[in-house]
């Protein structure tokens, strides 16, 4: 796996990314070969033709990642991932003829995009269906083997086996398919086959009590024999983009790499959220007297919604929403979570969570420092207080500012249970452990392909 924007990505979903990449710029500019001729030259070199398939070639990459062509987990079989690339192909050609339309100086000549989209369109079938073909092929993939019987093993070995683009075949491994600890004795034979046989090329140790069990010389002797030996919890980090609260003990928050809060990045961080906080407020103050007329239109009750949520350091501040709810929401008074169609949102609210735009009062509340554009989402006292105790390490959450959005939303959703909060927090502290202006980025980039395709509202 690569890390880019401090994030973990299988080595060959960047492949097929940057595949791709080549194919859309090289059917354009076989496209422009075939329909200029001689004059191709021309017209790339001295009209900036170059520079307009490069552009072309960034706004498809855009609409594929739009339609999660690069998000494996979203994409069950091989027939969505040919409708989906369709569909984004469909919209690419859409948005070169408006193009076109409104910019008559930028099409190349005549039918070049409609012959590259056709060539485009064939290529990217034939390459998918050959990349689908190739990532199974055993020759291309490694034979892995997990040491454990625990519930970390069992996740990363039902991870390796739904992920196929990763390129690793689970072996079976002494211990995963039961709940009981496998003898010393066991595994250590199985180690020692394994490495007179060179049958397997990497061992994943997911042994949570390794004292007495773990066969440390016989793990010894295959690392030295050039097999890689690796630890579960930080394999799955990897994978998963999130940290196995069950699996975590103290030291490993001292001694792991990450959880670097240092005044000078964190301060740049807020830096950028005051300027992105100003940004938003200016592009979408016209539309504030629209949304405060169509909330009271709507039902009774005041436009804005307060309320008290915990902040960085446990500090406790005034949250502000446009009001999605019945005004008589909570009418003992007692905190309740939101719920999937939920009776007491409005009309207008559900369309206002829908697209996001409930939250941009928050704006406000990045501006005065209470929160930062990307964080974990602030929770209310009475839920941080009772999380608290049924959550370990649930306070490392206000170690930094809360956000607008922020990598448990992207990857998660919404939280409305104690299991749900556990989930969380589990990509909370990813996001904390990898905190960096890179990964803000990233978090925003996904907000909006979030926001665009209506996902996780409730």
């Amino acid at each position: 796996m690569v890390r880019l924007f401090n994030v973990y990505y299988p080595t060959r979903v960047l492949v097929l990314f940057g595949a791709e990449a080549l194919i859309v710029c090289a059917s354009f500019l076989l496209a422009a070969v075939i329909r200029l001729g001689a004059d191709s030259s021309l017209v790339l070199g001295y009209e900036y033709g170059i520079y307009k398939i490069l552009a072309v070639t960034g706004l498809a990459l855009f609409l594929f990642y739009q339609a999660d062509l690069y998000d494996p987990e979203r994409l069950p079989s091989p027939g969505e991932v040919y409708s989906r690339l369709l569909v984004g192909l469909g919209v690419l050609s859409i948005l070169l003829a408006a193009l076109g339309y409104f910019f008559p100086s930028f099409p190349l000549g005549g039918g070049v995009f409609l012959i590259g989209l056709s060539l485009l369109t064939l290529s990217l079938l034939v390459w998918r269906s050959a990349f689908s073909w190739l990532i199974r092929r055993p020759l291309l993939r490694e034979k892995v083997y997990v040491i454990g019987p625990g519930n970390c093993a069992k996740r990363l070995v039902e991870a390796l086996r739904t992920h196929p683009e990763l390129g690793m075949d689970v072996l079976d491994g002494a211990g995963t398919e039961g709940d009981e600890s496998p003898t010393r004795e066991a595994v250590a034979a199985s180690l020692a086959k394994m490495a007179r046989e060179r049958t397997v090329d990497r061992v994943i140790v997911g042994m949570r009590d390794r004292r007495g069990t773990m066969p440390v010389r016989e793990l010894l002797d295959l690392r030295l024999s050039g097999i890689m030996i690796e630890d579960a919890t930080a394999l799955l980090e990897k994978i998963s983009g999130r940290i196995e609260v069950e699996e975590l003990y103290p030291s490993w928050l001292i001694f792991s790499e990450g959880f670097r809060l240092s005044p000078v990045p964190m301060a740049v961080r807020r830096l950028v959220s005051l300027l992105a906080s100003l940004v938003c407020l200016l592009v979408l103050a016209p539309l504030f007297p629209l949304i405060a007329l169509a909330i009271k239109l709507g039902s009774a009750g005041p436009v804005f919604y307060r309320q008290q949520r915990v902040g960085k350091n446990g500090i406790v501040f005034t949250c502000y929403k446009f009001r999605t709810m019945r005004s008589d929401a909570e009418p003992q008074g007692t905190p309740t979570w939101a719920s999937d169609n939920d009776p007491r949102i409005t009309i207008v609210g559900r369309f206002l969570r829908r697209t996001r735009l409930d939250e941009t009062p928050q704006l406000w509340n990045v501006l005065r420092g209470d929160m930062g554009f990307v964080g974990p989402r602030p929770e209310r006292p009475e839920f941080v207080e009772w999380l608290s105790r049924e959550i370990p390490y649930y306070h490392l959450r206000h170690l930094v500012r809360p956000g607008l959005t922020g990598w448990a939303q992207t990857r998660y959703g919404y939280g409305s249970s104690l299991e749900e909060a556990r989930e969380k927090l589990k990509y909370d502290l990813y996001y904390i452990k990898n905190v960096s202006l890179s990964l803000d980025l990233l978090v925003v980039f996904q907000t909006v392909k979030i926001v665009l395709l209506g996902r996780g509202s409730r």
